[in-house]
């Protein structure tokens, strides 16, 4: 089947939660509580050992087929624009995102700023090493480089598309 990295997304949420329900419900049933005098057959949970561990192996294979599909996709496919692949873009853009932070912290601060002293008649300034002005122009473009980074990895996740056989 073809599909999108979105759709892919979306299936493997789809398959883990499915796969995560199956081990609570197998958690809940293949040991059961009777009390003594009990009839321990009306107690017994429906429970078959054998097709639950058959279920847990198909969707592990599909998660695992899925998964494959879609890192083999990540590695493979140029982000138009950026000359990297998806899987270089989902390093690329946390490290945007880590610097405009950054940014952002520093354009906040004064150029001089004085210090809480207690206890001292001496007064002291902090100053900014840097000019304020050139980071704030850094912070835009970091900015606008990582709305341009998401937006085109979204294009490229919501329309190439991929062989899975599932």
């Amino acid at each position: 089947m073809k599909m999108t990295s979105a759709e892919a997304a979306k299936l493997l949420r789809k398959l883990n939660d499915e796969q995560a329900s199956l081990l609570a419900r197998e958690e809940n049933c293949r040991q059961f509580l009777a009390s003594v005098g009990e009839d321990v057959e009306a107690c017994r949970p429906a429970y078959d050992y054998a097709e639950t561990q058959a279920m847990l192996q198909d969707l592990e294979d599909q998660i695992r087929t899925l998964k494959h599909a879609l890192n083999v996709f990540n590695v493979t496919t140029v982000v138009p624009g950026f000359d990297m692949t998806i899987d270089e873009m989902l390093v690329y853009i946390p490290q945007l995102t880590r610097a405009k932070a950054k940014l952002n912290t520093m354009k906040q601060v004064l150029p001089k700023t004085r210090e809480m002293s207690y206890g001292s008649q001496i007064i002291d300034y902090r100053y900014a090493n840097y000019d304020i002005a050139a980071v704030e122009a850094d912070y835009d473009k970091i900015t606008d480089e990582l709305s341009r980074a998401q937006t085109a990895l979204d294009k490229v996740n919501s329309i190439e598309t991929f062989q899975v056989e599932l």
